[in-house]
């Protein structure tokens, strides 16, 4: 009986373990990569339960882990590839400007983040609306939810 119980709670433990680090993947300084990102947001910073986008702190809370059919469908990354991704909720007002006054989704706040790394590379899409986004290719395909989907280096 005695056993069992170990044997559980060190399961518990790798566990718990894992799904940190998943979450911890995101973590650092990350340079814009792709056009999008070098236009509006610049570099990139994940610490604790922060983002920072061009020297503004923005808190957000991780949600979930996507699953790889979810994350093909927003970054479209190949379902087997390697790497992890990773929903949150965060609020930043249509207002709040970026780089060249730019804004993240038009007249509307900034609700969602879902994130993927693979390797030293990071894609983020950021979603606006109070439901949480559906993460299936017809239902990304014709969002109005989308914001717009950015990519960074290490």
């Amino acid at each position: 009986m005695m056993r069992k119980k170990m044997v559980g709670a060190i399961a518990g433990l790798v566990m718990g373990c894992c799904i940190g680090v998943a979450a911890q993947q995101e973590k650092g300084y990350w340079r814009a990569e792709s056009s999008t990102a070098q236009s509006i947001t610049g570099d990139i910073g994940f610490g604790g339960e922060k983002i920072s986008i061009n020297f503004t702190g923005f808190v957000i809370a991780q949600i979930r882990a996507l699953e790889p059919g979810e994350v093909s469908a927003v970054f479209d990354a190949d379902s087997s590839a390697a790497g992890s991704g990773n929903l949150y909720r965060l609020d930043i007002p249509a207002t709040k400007k970026f780089l060249h006054k730019n804004n993240l989704c038009g007249t509307e706040d900034v609700q969602w983040m879902a994130t993927f790394v693979a390797g030293r590379s990071l894609k983020v899409a950021f979603f606006s609306g109070a439901k949480m986004p559906v993460f299936a290719l017809n239902e990304i395909a014709n969002s109005t939810d989308l914001c717009g989907t950015f990519s960074y280096v290490r």
